[in-house]
């Protein structure tokens, strides 16, 4: 287990450094600290802190996760931060050296967890959810992640139907592979992030995940064709990767 810093203590120190959001599973965290255990890579956590002007000003963000390493810029995407750990400890390989099928696992983390992606258009279903009916993010939650997410009234019935779109696509994907992985016998980035994704629809158990209820609650609605998309296979994979990959319990 890693102690979380503040921001005075995580820009002192040395090497690796990212903000984490505190309290909650969110896939864009836990999948920048799956692929760093993976790795093997030695990282200091700092409590995100949205309103903490040093903060914003070292990282030059206002979500997280972002990373630091050393006096390199920030790199505040998933996808740039997977790059960062590859260069950093480059087995084992998250990325394929085969040229088509790495720009393959490229664009699934792109549909997973880039804008317009899975872990987005899963965030923005359940602001929905909140600011139109009972569950999903509760109202001020809703109201806050609505603004700064893009959250737009009148594509809210769009929302979800890309959500079922992407999860019936993993699955197939899932379904058509050869071993318990995206690819095979081969685990990528891609598997990492498709497995923690899967907070946003059903968190890991409290003794492992441990998140206040109302959270848990707002992250576990499902609507009936969320629900039905929601396939067996896709939390088996999450289950193989946490028994077999990733780290627990979580520390949230």
């Amino acid at each position: 287990m890693r102690d979380y810093v503040g921001t005075s203590d995580g820009m002192a120190a040395d090497g690796l450094r990212v903000t984490i959001v505190r309290g909650v599973p969110s896939p864009w965290g836990e999948v920048v600290k799956g692929v760093l255990h993976v790795k093997n890579i030695d990282w200091q956590p700092v409590s995100f802190d949205g309103q903490d002007k040093a903060q914003i000003e070292w990282t030059g963000q206002v979500s997280a996760p972002t990373a630091v390493y050393g006096d390199e810029a920030p790199l505040s995407s998933v996808r740039e931060i997977v790059a960062l750990a590859e260069r950093l400890a480059p087995t084992p390989a998250l990325l394929p050296e085969d040229k088509n099928q790495r720009a393959l696992v490229l664009q699934m983390g792109e549909d997973l967890m880039g804008e317009g992606g899975l872990a987005w258009s899963r965030r923005l279903q359940l602001v929905h959810y909140g600011m139109t009916s009972s569950g999903g993010f509760s109202g001020g939650v809703a109201a806050y992640l609505a603004a700064k997410y893009g959250y737009v009234a009148s594509m809210g019935e769009t929302y979800g139907p890309r959500v079922v779109a992407l999860l019936r696509e993993f699955s197939e994907f899932l379904a058509n592979s050869e071993g318990p992985y995206l690819f095979g016998d081969t685990m990528t980035a891609a598997d990492i992030q498709l497995a923690c994704v899967m907070a946003l629809f059903a968190p890991l158990p409290d003794n492992v995940c441990p998140m206040h209820e109302k959270a848990r609650a707002s992250f576990e609605t499902l609507d009936g064709p969320t629900k039905a998309a929601l396939a067996p296979n896709l939390l088996a994979h999450r289950d193989h990767m946490y028994a077999n990959h990733l780290e627990l319990p979580l520390q949230l």
